[in-house]
């Protein structure tokens, strides 16, 4: 006995695969999007496993630069987790100050697109820009400091995010990874 699908709900249908309308043998008939892409990945080998970014890095830069094709290789991170740098205590002051000079970036684009379609003469440029300068550092600074002041305190300080790994793996398409090993073998030779 067929069992319904618990993932599809009555009345909705499942899709089937991406398709390209119009690309199929002459009659209309549509063939799969992924037709074009390789059918399975290349066998990969680990040429090096290393404790820094800097140090992967380091190593397919010397490939690259001994001629070796380095579109064959890759850095694969391992165990990746977020880091929050904390860069200092942010003020309603700051806050403000901080949306000000992205207002006046904002003002300047829109001043720069408004003067090339209705202002002529560098006179009215330069009073445009500028009028759009300091309307963009207000409109920004006064949003600057109501979204601080959104917050009521539980974010009083900026920050950066990003991402690190505990390890560095660089692998190679095992047909290359001989050739790669080689190369790798004088930058230790070398380095």
């Amino acid at each position: 006995m067929n069992q319904p699908d618990p993932t599809v709900y009555p009345g909705e249908t499942r899709p089937g695969p991406a398709t390209r309308p119009g690309t199929g043998s002459g009659n209309g008939a549509a063939r799969p999007a992924d037709a074009f892409a390789p059918s399975t990945t290349p066998e990969r080998r680990v040429l090096a496993d290393l404790p820094s970014y800097a140090e992967a890095q380091r190593l397919v830069d010397h490939l690259s630069d001994s001629g070796f094709p380095v579109e064959h290789v890759r850095i694969v991170g391992d165990g990746v987790r977020t880091v929050e740098q904390v860069t200092g205590r942010l003020t309603k002051g700051r806050a403000a100050l901080a949306g000000a000079a992205s207002g006046v970036w904002f003002g300047l684009l829109f001043g720069l697109l408004f003067t090339l379609f209705v202002v002529a003469g560098l006179a009215g440029v330069l009073v445009v820009l500028g009028l759009s300068a300091l309307l963009g550092a207000a409109w920004g600074a006064l949003f600057g400091f109501l979204a601080h002041a959104a917050t009521r305190g539980r974010r009083d300080f900026s920050s950066i995010s990003g991402l690190e790994a505990e390890r560095y793996r660089v692998e190679v398409d095992s047909g290359f990874a001989d050739e790669a090993a080689r190369v790798a073998r004088d930058l230790d030779g070398n380095g």
